[in-house]
Parts: structure tokens; C-alpha cells; sequence
């Protein structure tokens, strides 16, 4: 496992998408100055998960606005607790809800523009999940396998799915997590209704994210 000392430690005190508004919070009330921060060119993010820890990083060439919103959820531990609910072989492996409804209903108001894809999903590749114009908020998924389809392939009218990043350590961790429901796998509309108390109950098994650090920044 690779230990990121060079460059500069990012903390959460330190964080400018923290101190931005003390008053208000950076995930349940983001403030305009919050949403249109500039992340780094480029950083490492740190996912802690019940399978092992791996280490994804982001690019902010490849999607601006992407990195951007990418950034700020990830300094602020959205996806703690997060399940990955879709987990394909041979496919990807996705995630999104923060098994918060009412968290989550804040961040599908801030929907962001649409992208060209620069970058291309091949393996290990992190991406924003969407459905069609602005619909990218906080879903994404890892590439288990080389999806170059999904470079240019038309969902709702808008081509590709622009990867934001990709894993430079642990990807075997991502191999490895439960799979086991492709058959039957959970409703969105009943995640985004209900959150982790729907899924704990009918699949208590998904594999969930423990916390996620922003561990090195360059600019």
C-alpha cells in the first residue's frame, strides 16, 4: 500500500469549503460560494470501506465541474455510510445515495452542467452516473472493466460519461465487493425514498463506505 506523504495534507479544518460560511453546513445548506469553489488540478482521496481502502485520484481537467462537486462531498464525508448498491461483474461498481433522504434531496436541487468526456472509462475509472441533461449530482460508479462504450454512448440525449478520476492503489479491494444481488438489486426510487433503513433491511450485505479523506492537493 502507498503512503502519500509529498504534496500538500489536506484536513477538514483547513478546508475552504468549510470556512466559506461557519454559520452554514457544507452539505445541508451549501451556500452559492460553496457550490461554485474550485477544487485542485489534481488530489488523492482516501475511501475507507467495509471491503479495505483504496485510493482514487481525481483530475480536475477531465471534469471541471465534476472534480469540483467530487471535491467538495468527499471533504466533507458525504458518502459515509453510503452503500454500493450496484455492483455488476464485469461492469461497474456504483454508489451515490448517502442513506440520508433528506441529504440527499438537498444535492439532487444542485444538478451540474453537462461535460464532453476527455478522459475514458477503462478500468478503474471513477464517473458521475446520469440519465440525461444535468442530471450528474452525487451518483458515481467504478469501471471493473475497460467500458470505452460508455465514452460516447447517448443516455437522454447527452453522449458519454466524463471519468473524473482514477484508482491508484487497491483496486482489488473494488473486485471484491458483494455482488451477489445483480439479480434482484435494490430500487433507486425506494433508496432515495427510504435510505440505508431500506437497505440494511432487504440487502444487508452491500458493501458501505466508512469515510472518505482528502489526503494530498496539488494545485
Amino acid at each position: 500500500m502507498h503512503r502519500f506523504t509529498s504534496g500538500r495534507i489536506a484536513t477538514m479544518a483547513s478546508l475552504l469549503w468549510i470556512g466559506a460560511c461557519a454559520s452554514s453546513s457544507p452539505l445541508y445548506d451549501p451556500t452559492p460560494e460553496m457550490l461554485e469553489a474550485t477544487a485542485p488540478d489534481s488530489f488523492v482521496v482516501e475511501m475507507e470501506t467495509s471491503e479495505g481502502t483504496f485510493y482514487v485520484q481525481m483530475t480536475r481537467a477531465w471534469s471541471p465541474l465534476g472534480v469540483d462537486r467530487a471535491y467538495h462531498l468527499m471533504a466533507n464525508d458525504y458518502y459515509a455510510g453510503a452503500r454500493f448498491y450496484r455492483v455488476v461483474p464485469g461492469f461497474v461498481a456504483q454508489w451515490g445515495f448517502s442513506g440520508d433522504p433528506v441529504l440527499d434531496s438537498v444535492w439532487q436541487e444542485h444538478p451540474l452542467e453537462d461535460e464532453p468526456t476527455v478522459a475514458s472509462n477503462v478500468r478503474g475509472t471513477v464517473s458521475f452516473a446520469r440519465a440525461g441533461a444535468r442530471t450528474r449530482s452525487y451518483t458515481m460508479f467504478i469501471n471493473l472493466v475497460d467500458n470505452v462504450r460508455l465514452d460516447d454512448q447517448v443516455s437522454g440525449g447527452v453522449a458519454g460519461y466524463p471519468p473524473i478520476g482514477r484508482i491508484i492503489d487497491g483496486l482489488e479491494v473494488v473486485d471484491g465487493f458483494y455482488a451477489a444481488y445483480t439479480e434482484d438489486p435494490p430500487r433507486q426510487d425506494l433508496i432515495s425514498d427510504q435510505g440505508n433503513e431500506y437497505l440494511r433491511s432487504s440487502y444487508p450485505q452491500l458493501d458501505s463506505i466508512v469515510a472518505t479523506r482528502v489526503i494530498v492537493e496539488w494545485p
